[in-house]
């Protein structure tokens, strides 16, 4: 909720369409989902010569936003938008206040003014009745719980999925509070690249990463991993949740996160790698699509938790990865930066010992290398012809491949 101070090569990162607005997007599978919108008041995202200072103590900050917001509850609603505010009252006792926004809004349930003055604000659902007053001169967190209509608590699917909104818009801040200090390093350029991954930085806004990225010195292209566990938009089966077979592979918050991302990377000379593995989470993965073991069991990297290894031989896997990549390269073409493709680590497990998972049904009698090469030429070809002027790498991470070259080394790569 605070304003920074910021100065140097910051100036160069491209402010949002409105400057003083933050938008949100998010996608809703349950009726007991709940997003938020959270601030930290200790840093722990930025590079420490770029953090913000920490400072817990709010009561000198005035707040004031217009709230707008489609396929959530409104903020007249029971379960509306609520600001809690974690931390330590008076004597130094932890506790949390939920400070209803409806109770400080003036306007309507889904576009208001927003008026708090953390100095004299209170929690409770009802006025005067059930007022708590906040105490916030030693906070930890912050954050905006928001809902989709159809919201009931309960453990059970939505009717269909909910793609929601809330926009922040003519946000002003002020009082001796109001003004946070922030690190404005700057690295000089260097001759390093960086790589990240979506699933590292969802949770960020691209703004931010891209600060850290260009004062940190990094410049011409950035290797952006979509992930294996936040991209996909899924649908219900059999009680569980899986990547979504319909038209549009990417969920809408991936969408809108990676459009900004790729705007703000093009305004500041950079170029984007856009790199998709063969991974995806187990629970969001179809059964047949995983790389199986000669026991039936499935694939599985050590992460918590794990995702599966796709088949490279299953034409559905292969067919969805294809649909992925088509997605990321239209972003970066909309964007106006060249389109550049990697096809990430694509690999037959292998086992500690040494087998490899080449043993579910649509591999059958098949050349496993052959299969590899086949499926990444294809993903190439999609690409590349959606794209014509694409650029399509492969990568391959040698030290888990050696033991097995004829099946993760192909002739077919050569």
């Amino acid at each position: 909720p605070r304003s920074a101070r910021q100065s140097g090569p910051a100036d160069r990162i491209p402010h949002p369409p409105a400057y003083d607005a933050l938008r949100v997007d998010a996608v809703f599978y349950r009726q007991d989902q709940i997003g938020g919108l959270i601030w930290e008041a200790e840093d722990r995202h930025d590079h420490p010569l770029l953090s913000y200072k920490t400072a817990r103590d709010f009561r000198g900050c005035r707040l004031r936003f217009r709230w707008r917001s489609a396929g959530l509850l409104g903020l007249d609603a029971v379960n509306g938008p609520v600001l809690t505010i974690e931390g330590r009252d008076a004597e130094g006792a932890a506790r949390a206040w939920y400070v209803r926004l409806w109770n400080y809004a003036v306007g309507d349930p889904e576009d208001a003014v927003v008026s708090l003055d953390f100095g004299d604000v209170a929690g409770g659902f009802l006025f005067p009745g059930e007022a708590d007053p906040v105490w916030a001169g030693d906070v930890d967190r912050m954050f905006v719980s928001v809902v989709p209509t159809g919201f009931t608590g309960a453990d059970a699917d939505l009717a269909a999925p909910v793609d929601a909104w809330a926009e922040l818009s003519e946000i002003t801040c002020e009082g001796p509070g109001s003004v946070l200090a922030v690190g404005d390093a700057v690295v000089p350029e260097h001759g390093l690249r960086i790589a990240n991954g979506y699933d590292d930085c969802y949770h960020l806004t691209p703004a931010r990463v891209l600060r850290n990225i260009a004062q940190l010195g990094y410049r011409g292209s950035i290797l952006h991993y979509v992930g294996m566990s936040h991209y996909f938009r899924l649908e219900a089966s059999s009680g569980g949740y899986y990547a979504s077979l319909g038209a549009t592979a990417l969920n809408a918050a991936c969408a809108a996160w990676h459009a900004d991302f790729a705007a703000r990377a093009k305004a500041l000379g950079y170029e984007v790698i856009w790199s998709l593995s063969y991974e995806l989470l187990d629970q969001h993965s179809w059964g047949d699509w995983k790389q199986r073991a000669a026991d039936g069991s499935a694939a599985l990297t050590g992460w918590e938790p794990p995702s599966a290894l796709l088949s490279p031989a299953h034409d559905g896997a292969m067919a969805y990865l294809r649909a992925v990549a088509l997605g990321v390269c239209g972003i970066a073409e909309a964007a106006g930066m060249p389109v550049r493709f990697q096809i990430g680590e694509p690999w037959w497990w292998t086992l500690p010992d040494g087998s490899l998972c080449i043993h579910d049904a649509s591999v059958g009698a098949g050349d496993p290398g052959a299969l590899l090469a086949d499926s990444t030429l294809a993903l190439r070809d999609a690409v590349k012809s959606a794209h014509p002027g694409a650029e399509v790498l492969l990568l391959v991470y040698l030290p888990t491949v050696e033991r097995n070259p004829e099946a993760n080394m192909p002739l077919g790569w050569a």
